[in-house]
């Protein structure tokens, strides 16, 4: 083929356009986050990614390509791929497991729960944070972090921008909590087992959770785990209850003729049904210990990936306009999830 011919050929091709630009920088994002933890084992993989998205949103060269060509590609990762995450999240769960903790621990994850999601949601509301901003942080330090937001915002229709906001807030304090609370374990009076409780009912991510318990024994690590995936369970429930809020508000608002953008969202959607399937499916034994490895590998990448995307959508000229305020609901909510867990756990142990 004469060069002539291979220029030809080449105009020809179709242009790289769609999602597939901001899957392939996802792609290198996530990478660049396997790399990082890898040379610092203390910070999580989507830690990671969240804060790498938010450099390239911002970085001279990047922030072209991101909010550009490859937006469509980074909204589809922080949607679709999170759908995918929280699927496979429910493979980490068993029934056999969480009943194990006994009925004193799951009151008390129920009541830490509660209270943070409470407690929050009106903090952030007199505060007068916009849009949903006090609903999704409210979520994300009461179940699971991100992964907990991105379920949310799915069911309630939440804005990128929003979403972003909270994941950023939500993983810069579950980041702060590596550091900070082991320190407190011994002035606390907290043993092994007690510090993982405590570590498992009050900390956001699973990854922060196991980067900060680990540093009490394995004992710590276990409980940590263990009353984390407790929390993690309660994001099912969560969402529907905001997906029936979501379906009363559009029904609402037809009734005072406004006009639907789109149909009401199922009070189960179909990846939390999913999400319940998974817990079921481990629950039955079925599944190999290796397939469960792949799933969990798989798992980490996906919630990688979107966080990524989500990060890429935080805009810090926005945030600095309401960082005072939403810096005062992450350090309210923090501690009212830090003192009633801390609470919970010398009632329950």
């Amino acid at each position: 083929m004469t060069l002539r011919e291979r220029a030809a050929r080449t105009r020809s091709l179709p242009p790289l356009g769609g999602d597939a630009p901001g899957l392939l920088l996802a792609a290198v994002g996530v990478a660049a986050a396997i790399a990082v933890h890898a040379a610092v084992p203390a910070v999580p993989k989507l830690t990671a990614a969240v804060v790498l998205g938010m450099a390239a949103a911002h970085l001279p060269g990047l922030r072209p390509v991101v909010r550009g060509v490859a937006r469509p590609g980074l909204s589809m990762a922080g949607k679709r791929l999170m759908r995918l995450g929280i699927v496979l999240l429910g493979l980490k769960l068993s029934l056999d497991d969480v009943l194990g903790l006994g009925w004193a621990t799951v009151a008390m994850v129920l009541t830490v729960v509660a209270a943070t999601f409470a407690g929050t949601l009106w903090l952030g509301r007199r505060l007068g944070l916009p849009g949903d901003q006090p609903l999704l942080v409210a979520t994300g330090y009461s179940i699971c972090g991100a992964s907990a937001i991105g379920a949310v915002s799915q069911a309630a229709g939440s804005e990128e921008e929003d979403v972003a906001s909270s994941v950023a807030l939500v993983t810069l304090c579950g980041t702060l909590a590596i550091a900070v609370l082991p320190l407190l374990q011994h002035p606390l009076g907290l043993g092994e087992i007690e510090f993982g409780r405590w570590v498992g009912a009050s900390v956001h991510d699973v990854g922060q959770v196991v980067a900060t318990a680990q540093t009490g024994g394995p004992g710590a690590l276990r409980e940590a785990v263990l009353v984390k995936l407790m929390r993690v369970v309660l994001l099912a429930p969560l969402v529907a209850g905001v997906a029936v809020v979501a379906r009363r508000n559009a029904r609402g608002a037809t009734a005072d003729g406004v006009a639907k953008s789109g149909s009401r969202p199922p009070i189960v959607p179909l990846f939390v049904a999913g999400f319940l399937a998974m817990i079921v499916l481990r629950t039955t034994g079925v599944l190999p210990e290796r397939a469960l490895t792949l799933a969990g590998d798989a798992q980490e990448l996906l919630l990688a990936a979107a966080l990524f995307g989500l990060g890429s959508a935080v805009h810090l000229p926005t945030m600095v306009r309401t960082g005072g305020r939403i810096a005062l609901l992450g350090l309210g909510s923090w501690v009212v999830v830090a003192g009633v867990s801390y609470a919970g756990v010398l009632i329950t142990t």
